[in-house]
């Protein structure tokens, strides 16, 4: 947390504003702002559609004291409501503290507000706790090959849906063979009818078995990425990015005639994980639930009924 009166003390008036910050709580609040920023800031009415609010109870002394309550409130989903706020217009500085003020509890993300216009606010820090309507696309694994069950996938719905069955679904819409690219092209046609607040990409390793070992692959990974997390935010969507899993090389070198290496796999979760932290997007690594678990994997790539169980519990463990 921050030393409240020290960081007021050293931001100039007179930077320019660039960001643009929703809030529906405490950063509205005029002594908060000048024990934050070290002066009341411009703002204008807002609103954010789909989402709505519930108390969430603050132990962090010195936000205590800043806000004068134990109780804030954080966003949920749900369709058909909307939530009053404002939009504040922050510096650099500006927005660097109020990331320091908010809670481990927050994230902050994109949202879309309901002029259109797009803002920060500060999210769930667990993407999928919020979450009613879950569109998930991908590969062969986020499919479900090589299990019966429909994968972890098919575990995120069934828990997913038996916790509501009134308000909650998941679209497992993934494409066993899949690129990143090809996800990123297919994905906005997906969306409208199913009305998602929150889209899973499991960038799965396909991107990798169709380049050398020099890293040309990599080239594209922005622009599809980026392409997805408009696609998301046009919709009022949340992107949450899975990094792939764990590999067993000697199986998976040449499976199909492709060429999967754990270096290249490697590469590929350090420049998701780079991508995802550099653009304030949710990034899950799947990585570690299938590490050195051979047994866990039907072919080398595909993991087991056993694995996928794994990587589900992973999944609701960091995320849900």
């Amino acid at each position: 947390m921050i030393e409240l009166h020290r960081k007021a003390a050293r931001l100039p008036v007179t930077e320019a504003p660039p960001h643009s910050l929703f809030s529906f709580g405490t950063l509205r609040d005029g002594r908060v702002q000048a024990a934050l920023f070290g002066r009341t800031v411009p703002h204008a009415p807002a609103a954010l559609a789909g989402h709505t609010t519930r108390p969430l109870r603050i132990t962090d002394p010195e936000v205590i004291a800043a806000s004068g309550l134990e109780v804030h409130l954080a966003l949920g989903r749900r369709i058909g409501c909307e939530v009053e706020g404002a939009v504040l217009a922050l510096t650099d500085r500006d927005l660097t503290a109020a990331d320091d003020y908010e809670v481990d509890d927050y994230a902050r993300r994109r949202v879309l507000l309901t002029s259109g216009e797009s803002a920060w606010a500060y999210l769930d820090a667990r993407p999928l706790r919020p979450a009613e309507r879950i569109v998930i696309v991908g590969d062969s694994i986020a499919y479900g090959r090589c299990d019966a069950g429909g994968g972890w996938a098919g575990r995120l719905a069934a828990t997913h849906i038996a916790a509501d069955e009134v308000e909650h679904r998941v679209f497992n819409l993934a494409v066993p063979g899949s690129t990143l690219r090809e996800v990123s092209e297919q994905t906005p046609a997906l969306l409208g009818a199913r009305l998602p607040d929150t889209l899973v990409v499991a960038a799965g390793i396909n991107d990798t078995a169709h380049g050398g070992d020099d890293g040309a692959w990599l080239d594209g990974l922005g622009q599809s990425l980026g392409s997805l997390a408009a696609t998301a935010l046009e919709c009022g969507a949340r992107l949450v990015v899975l990094g792939p899993t764990w590999l067993e090389e000697e199986r998976a070198r040449a499976y199909d005639g492709l060429s999967f290496t754990e270096a290249k796999a490697l590469a590929l979760r350090a420049a998701l994980r780079a991508w995802c932290s550099a653009r304030h997007v949710d990034f899950v690594d799947l990585w570690e639930p299938l590490q050195g678990r051979p047994d866990l994997l039907a072919d080398g790539l595909h993991p087991t009924a056993e694995g996928h169980q794994a990587v589900f519990e992973h999944l609701m463990a960091t995320a849900s």
